[in-house]
């Protein structure tokens, strides 16, 4: 109840008082000194009331004010409601008042980070070779030098080939250092972890009735197996999604079981599991997970659904503590990176205009609006590529990890937040896709509007201060 409500409050009160005080004439009149005392009473009771919010309203506005001024925030342009709704918007971790991001963007001088657009040569050089250019020598996003491969075997029962068994490769400097040997199971993903490398994968199954079981595997640092491990919570099919280190000799395992669950167990040195716990979550995957303080951040989508900025918070024994969703009032965020880096959780993120039609183009709905309305079915890069650039933002967030609050934002107009990643001088490295030329394809299946981003590359010290940026000399494709 605010102010006004009470204010509305004590009206009703006095009106209500005063009428019955108007009792017919054939009634005796209550002496004045009763009826007075009685009006009293109650005016005094909402008073008491009114007094009492009042005192509670500036008891939170106070609070907010502290924390706008102990986080640097400005209330310039605010109202005392918007002050409170963007504090309990930022506490809350919802994100979702529209002010919101408007506050925080205005935290930090010079925030926006300006990107130069590409040169006609460059943009030259681009529309004459559309393939994406890679030096993943030079990059600290470069994999790590691992390759897989599998072999089939003739099965006569079945008349036609199955698993055998699949080979893990770990190469330096192109030199083979070890070659792991699984017959249990199909390795689909790795990680380095301490003293080794987790690898994780899938029972073989030939057909969609037999259930899909998730194993994982440790591999020492000279690629011998020191155990593998099936894991069984009881559904029809459980796959792996992600393994987080701990860092104390443990490791989280997030899997998703029956495509509606999220499931976090822990797991010793030794394989053993130490705890289990499933949380239903619906049709979403789980996309990247990162250590938050003592617990873990994960994020969850649908991109079919136009989902990609949904994140829950879980605590160690994978309870789930919160979930929120990062989005303005007319943008979207599609989160596209997560990492940990000097005891805070970076996003790697993208704002794109709200979708108005649910058409499932989501991204560029705006953009192929204009054009299909207009019936414009050819149209040049020139045109074309500052409508695509206007669309997007690049967007870093910064996290505390006690609560997940954002700390700071920097932004780089007509950009896509690309990976996220620790170079060798342990800085942050955080690379942006800048759209820098583009093309009009309504007739092909895939994809309606494509072309190539420069990259750029932009560096963080553990505070999260920018320290510099340049020019790649990479590009990726952009297909939407």
């Amino acid at each position: 109840m605010n102010r006004d409500d009470l204010f509305r409050a004590f009206d009703g009160v006095d009106d209500g008082i005063l009428e019955r005080s108007e009792a017919p004439a054939a009634r005796r009149r209550a002496p004045a000194y009763r009826r007075w005392g009685a009006l009293a009473a109650c005016l005094a009771l909402a008073v008491s009331l009114a007094c009492g919010a009042l005192a509670a309203e500036a008891k939170e506005y106070r609070a907010a004010v502290e924390f706008f001024q102990e986080n640097g925030l400005s209330t310039e342009g605010l109202s005392r409601a918007d002050v409170k709704a963007v504090y309990r918007d930022i506490t809350s971790q919802h994100f979702t008042y529209d002010k919101t991001a408007q506050v925080i963007e205005r935290a930090v001088p010079g925030w926006e980070i300006d990107q130069r657009e590409p040169t006609p040569e460059e943009l030259a050089e681009l529309w004459n070779s559309k393939d994406p250019v890679k030096n993943p020598t030079a990059s600290p996003f470069a994999p790590l030098d691992y390759r897989f491969e599998y072999a089939e075997k003739m099965d006569e029962e079945l008349g036609f080939e199955v698993f055998d068994r699949c080979y893990l490769s770990h190469y330096e400097d192109g030199e083979l250092v070890w070659r792991a040997e699984f017959d249990q199971f199909c390795v689909t993903d790795w990680a380095p972890v301490s003293g080794g490398t987790a690898a994780w994968g899938q029972n073989y199954r030939w057909s969609s009735e037999q259930p899909s079981y998730p194993w994982m595997a440790r591999v020492d640092e000279s690629g011998n197996i020191l155990w593998q491990r099936q894991l069984d919570h009881g559904f029809q099919d459980e796959y792996i999604s992600q393994v987080v280190d701990n860092g104390d000799g443990t490791w989280a395992v997030v899997s998703r079981g029956d495509f509606e669950y999220l499931c976090l167990s822990q797991y010793d040195i030794d394989g053993n599991e130490l705890s289990f716990q499933n949380i239903l979550v619906g049709n979403l995957g789980i996309w990247n997970v990162v250590r938050l303080g003592e617990g873990y951040l994960a994020q969850l989508g649908n991109t079919v659904d136009g989902e990609t900025a949904r994140l829950a918070k879980l605590d160690r024994e994978g309870n789930l503590l919160d979930t929120f969703t990062y989005a303005g009032e007319d943008c979207d965020y599609a989160i596209t990176d997560m990492i940990e880096f000097g005891g805070r959780v970076y996003l790697s993120a993208y704002a794109v205009p709200k979708q108005t039609d649910g058409g499932g183009r989501y991204e560029i709905d705006g953009i192929l609006d204009y054009l299909f309305d207009n019936e414009i079915w050819e149209i040049s890069s020139e045109e074309l590529t500052p409508m695509v650039r206007d669309n997007y933002t690049a967007v870093l967030l910064l996290c505390d990890p006690e609560g997940g609050a954002p700390e700071t934002f920097y932004s780089v107009k007509g950009s896509l937040g690309g990976k996220l990643a620790v170079d060798g001088a342990g800085s942050l490295a955080w690379d942006v896709e800048s759209v820098a030329d583009t093309f009009f394809s309504p007739a092909t299946s895939s994809f309606t509007i494509g072309g190539t981003c420069q990259v750029f590359r932009y560096t963080f010290d553990g505070s999260g201060a920018l320290l510099g940026q340049e020019d790649t000399g990479e590009t990726t494709p952009y297909r939407r």
